[in-house]
């Protein structure tokens, strides 16, 4: 139900229009004239005004350039009679809506102030989304004051007034996505769309769907013509996540539109352009696939035009303090289980200091998960170090302990130069999974990384070498 101003100098028209109004169950307030209902409007919400034009004294015109003076935002609907179209028109130009024409059936002023209430709910939403959208883009700002991350945020500031192809790499967790967020709203481009596709969580023939759009009937389930991302991201930024999993067919085609800007839907012979900004991320090392043939060079270097590294946040300690006390306070806000907290959920010293000890293998986003339990499982004001060192499975914290290691003393001597990092990711899986039975959502929720990453990784090393993560019975027999 609306609460609708009537204004008009006619006790019958004002009378008919009433009537019609609230057997459509709103709310009606009217007014013989106009200066009388712009007073009345200036101390009560209408969601919609409906004058006449032609008045003595103060006609409708009038009313509308008093109500856009004083910056009222409430929708007109000019009613007007045959003869004055003209002056309705000029009223719409100076901020009314829409107008009828009388005399009207009431129907059809019905239907005419339902569009306008319409339309005015789209608007509210609209702007409830947009302020909504600037929040959390806000809320998922980067945090952190290290000199790591101030290099970061300089490159953002330096690769956002380009158009060239960015290159985003680091471990899982370390937040490429936002990174590729930040430099797409600090571009010119920033007022067109960015649009986000996984490249390993679909099948090659969906992933080139999905880039490239389909014609109807290319292939089997194709009944309709489809819009790939290219297309749908038209002067705008496309981010390509986990890009090393592309397959070589695929990347090809790729190579072509970075090189061209052209491309055809799958099942078409004719060419689209694409003003399209590509920033890919990636957390493997690029160069060392290139080396073994399972990426393109010349796409490689395509991408690599201004490369962006995050690193870890065990390289980053200094920044996990900030990163914590944002996200007790962001969880404060959203989580319901909170409600009854008058602050932030306080982390005590000892705790702080085993979180700053952690080497993080999930790095913010195993943090961010950390701090999600705490919000929803601590009944006291603080956290002490027992929660988190129970919450990072008990593992002691501190170098090769921290990531369950050391008990082998001979370690360093098992890892290759050159590829230390990438062999102390595995062993930590591996453990994990032996740790949790080879239960993959148990172990991948441990290690602060998604069920797919994981997943995805124990089927690269078994293409490798043939045998599996954490002994060959454990990959194939691993639980979901």
């Amino acid at each position: 139900m609306a609460h609708i101003c009537v204004v008009d100098d006619s006790g019958l028209m004002r009378t008919s229009v009433e009537t019609t109004l609230a057997r459509a169950d709103h709310r009606v307030t009217s007014f013989a004239g106009a200066r009388e209902a712009l007073e009345a409007i200036r101390r009560t919400r209408f969601d919609l005004v409906l004058t006449d034009l032609k008045m003595p004294e103060m006609d409708g015109m009038a009313l509308i350039r008093a109500l856009r003076q004083a910056r009222c935002d409430v929708p007109v609907i000019v009613m007007t009679a045959y003869g004055t179209v003209p002056d309705a028109v000029e009223a719409m130009k100076l901020g009314a809506f829409d107008f009828v024409q009388k005399p009207f059936e009431a129907q059809s002023l019905e239907i005419q102030v339902e569009r306008v209430l319409t339309a005015q709910r789209l608007r509210a939403e609209n702007e409830a989304l947009r302020t909504s959208l600037a929040d959390l883009r806000k809320d998922r700002r980067m945090v952190g004051d290290s000199g790591a991350m101030q290099q970061v945020r300089r490159k953002i500031e330096q690769y956002s007034a380009s158009d060239a192809t960015v290159l985003i790499s680091g471990e899982s967790g370390t937040g490429k996505e936002l990174v590729a967020a930040a430099i797409h709203e600090m571009s010119p481009r920033r007022e067109r769309p960015m649009l986000c596709l996984n490249c390993a969580a679909l099948t090659p023939q969906l992933l080139e769907s999905e880039m490239f759009g389909h014609e109807r009937g290319a292939f089997t389930g194709a009944d309709r013509l489809r819009k790939g991302r290219f297309e749908l991201a038209d002067s705008g930024t496309l981010l390509l996540d986990e890009i090393s999993e592309m397959a070589q067919p695929l990347q090809s085609k790729l190579l072509r539109v970075l090189q061209e800007g052209e491309f055809e839907r799958i099942g078409s012979s004719v060419t689209q352009q694409a003003d399209v900004r590509v920033i890919a991320t990636t957390n493997r090392v690029l160069e060392e696939w290139v080396a073994k043939k399972r990426f393109r060079a010349d796409l490689y270097y395509r991408l690599h035009v201004l490369p962006l590294h995050l690193p870890p946040l065990r390289e980053r300690r200094e920044d996990i303090p900030l990163i914590v006390n944002h996200f007790m306070t962001l969880l404060k806000r959203v989580n319901k289980s909170s409600v009854g907290r008058a602050n932030p959920l306080k982390v005590e010293p000892g705790a702080m200091q085993a979180l700053c000890e952690y080497d993080w293998p999930g790095n913010v986003r195993e943090l961010e998960n950390v701090c999600q339990r705490a919000v929803a499982t601590v009944s006291a004001d603080a956290i002490v170090r027992a929660d988190v060192e129970q919450w990072l499975g008990g593992w002691k914290t501190n170098g090769l302990q921290s990531v369950g290691l050391a008990e082998d003393s001979d370690v360093l001597s098992k890892l290759r130069p050159g590829r230390m990092l990438e062999d102390m990711e595995r062993r930590l899986i591996e453990r994990t999974l032996r740790r949790f039975n080879g239960h993959r959502v148990k172990s991948a929720q441990a290690l602060g990384m998604g069920v797919r990453t994981l997943g995805l990784k124990l089927k690269q090393w078994r293409e490798q070498d043939g045998v599996g993560v954490a002994g060959s019975r454990s990959v194939e027999t691993a639980r979901t």
